[in-house]
This record gives C-alpha cells, structure tokens and sequence, in this order.
C-alpha cells in the first residue's frame, strides 16, 4: 500500500526535485484538511510510481510554508521537475486533483 510522503525543511527541495509531486499543505486543526485527508491518501496509491504525493504540516514546518507563501490551508502545490505549475486552495474532489496530477504527467 503506498503512502504520501511527510515533507520537512530537510527533504523537500530533493522529494520535488525530479517528475511529478503533488503536495497538500495541512493543519491538525483545519477541518477542511481532514475532510481531504483520506483523498491525498487514496492518491498516493493511485499515483504510486507515477507521481508523488506528499504533505506538509504548516504548524510543524511553517519555513516552508513561508517560501511559497501559503496563507490559507488547505492548499494544494504542483510541482514538475522542482517547478510550480499549479495550485489548488481549499478542498476539492479526488477527480480534481488527479486531473491536475495527469495533466502534468501528460
């Protein structure tokens, strides 16, 4: 069963680096971010070997957070080879996100 990955300040530059990464900024606290929690995770099986799918805890990694300027959670980056090219801010549908994902694997 593939699981997301927990991004921090020490992997995440090398996890987005290469191919296609999905990542779902998060708060314990933030209702909204529970409700698509069990969506990042059916992804990250759905994805698994195609692309990854990651998460980062706001509260724990608030540098992060900072540098690409997330101010409202949840908030969704897609990277490609290291590169933002697309967001999401707020909850949305599995079928949402994984056209974004395809749309970069494409």
């Amino acid at each position: 069963m593939a699981k997301y990955i927990d991004l921090t300040q020490d992997n995440f530059d090398a996890t987005i680096a290469e191919g296609v990464t999905m990542v779902d900024f998060w708060a314990p606290w933030c209702g909204p971010c529970r409700m698509i929690a069990p969506v990042v995770e059916e992804l990250a099986e759905d994805f698994d070997g195609k692309a990854k799918i990651c998460k980062v805890n706001t509260d724990e990694q608030q540098e992060i957070s900072v540098k690409y300027g997330i101010r409202s959670i949840p908030a969704i980056l897609f990277f490609k080879d290291g590169e933002l090219v697309d967001q999401v801010v707020g909850a949305a549908s599995k079928d949402a996100f994984a056209d974004k994902i395809n749309a970069q694997l494409a």
